[in-house]
């Protein structure tokens, strides 16, 4: 898939993206900068969340290059970039997938709590209280999580 992405709704092109990830071996895009950064980001970075996790999960994502915006006529207010988002090996996460989603949606909802604040609905529904908030991961914010920490917290709590 190659694409000018509209850029108010870049987010949604690409979770539908992950909807059909076994058809879309690969993907390159120009959007909004700051989109393009969010979806490249690590752990640790502020701009770091809930789609960045979901993505990584499945696609290698390179940042290309940015696009100055006098290179369009007229210039647009918001600079653009392009990048490159190509499926990795994984064919399952190894975890509850839909469970991995709330997981992840639920800590970046309330992204400066930590996880055991922020996860305290999600554990109790589940019946995981005592043992899932004691472990020192829930100490942490969602920032500082990797793909393998959210699929490993995720594991923990089914």
């Amino acid at each position: 898939m190659i694409g000018n992405f509209p850029y108010n709704i870049s987010s949604q092109i690409f979770f539908k993206i992950l909807d059909y990830r076994e058809r879309v071996p690969q993907v390159v895009g120009m959007l909004q900068r700051e989109v393009a950064q969010r979806l490249a980001a690590g752990p640790g970075s502020k701009t770091y969340g809930i789609l960045s996790v979901l993505l990584q999960a499945w696609y290698d994502i390179e940042y290309l290059f940015t696009v100055p915006a006098g290179v369009f006529s007229p210039p647009p207010k918001v600079q653009s970039a392009v990048i490159r988002l190509v499926r990795n090996g994984r064919s399952e996460l190894g975890c509850d997938e839909q469970l991995f989603k709330q997981v992840v949606k639920t800590s970046f909802n309330q992204r400066r709590k930590t996880l055991r604040n922020s996860l305290k609905g999600l554990i109790a529904e589940r019946g995981k209280s005592g043992a899932a908030e004691a472990e020192p991961v829930m100490a942490l914010r969602p920032e500082q999580l990797s793909v393998e920490d959210f699929v490993a917290l995720t594991k923990m709590l089914q």
